[in-house]
């Protein structure tokens, strides 16, 4: 097994992984501290996942498939990149699978504008009391119809989408995770970008 890396370390430090203290006793079997590494991120990966699969439900699913695999395979964890740059991997790759399964067993049509629109995080969207009901009819319609320009999206593209301009990872980051040379990301990105303009511009028009 390869060596677990000292928190202390330089190197670790350099690298800003605030997670490394929690794998490295995880390595050794403490699963109180993946219960912390599951705290910190499991809300952001659910978002990637929700983003990724359209489905709440099914995206809950997902994650908690993960995390799993996540605590099975630590032992391969090598340090190389953030501890959540890595779980992003796992979990873009078990939504791959899931789509593709999904895809071959169903016909599922894609979600209604009748069903309760989500936020980021899943949960229903709370009321305001700034908004009118226009309003938040308006805003919940916009929000659906962004999420079924990039359901649209061929799947690399969407990755690359979601990655960049909805969770911020860095080209470098996103790179590392879907195993592509920085400047494919860049492409994809651009692609991806101008595809979901073009499917909006039919919905509305000059979005600006």
């Amino acid at each position: 097994m390869p060596e677990i890396p000292d928190p202390e370390d330089a190197q670790c430090r350099t690298a800003g992984d605030e997670d490394v203290v929690f794998v490295a006793r995880c390595r050794r079997g403490d699963p109180d501290a993946f219960a912390v590494l599951v705290g910190r991120h499991q809300k952001r990966m659910l978002n990637i996942a929700y983003r990724m699969i359209s489905d709440y439900g099914e995206a809950c699913d997902v994650v908690q498939e993960a995390f799993l695999s996540a605590w099975q395979g630590i032992g391969d964890f090598r340090g190389e990149a953030r501890f959540s740059t890595w779980l992003c991997g796992i979990v873009l790759n078990q939504a791959r699978n899931h789509l593709r399964h999904r895809s071959a067993h169903s016909g599922r049509e894609g979600a209604s504008f009748d069903d309760p629109a989500r936020s980021e995080e899943g949960s229903q969207d709370p009321p305001s009391h700034e908004e009118s009901a226009v309003e938040r009819l308006e805003r919940r319609e916009l929000k659906a119809r962004v999420q079924e320009g990039i359901d649209s999206l061929e799947s690399g593209q969407r990755e690359v989408l979601v990655l960049r301009d909805i969770q911020g990872y860095s080209y470098e980051e996103i790179g590392v995770m879907l195993e592509l040379p920085e400047g494919t990301v860049r492409s994809r990105l651009f692609r991806a970008r101008n595809a979901l303009k073009e499917s909006l511009l039919k919905v509305w028009g000059d979005v600006r």
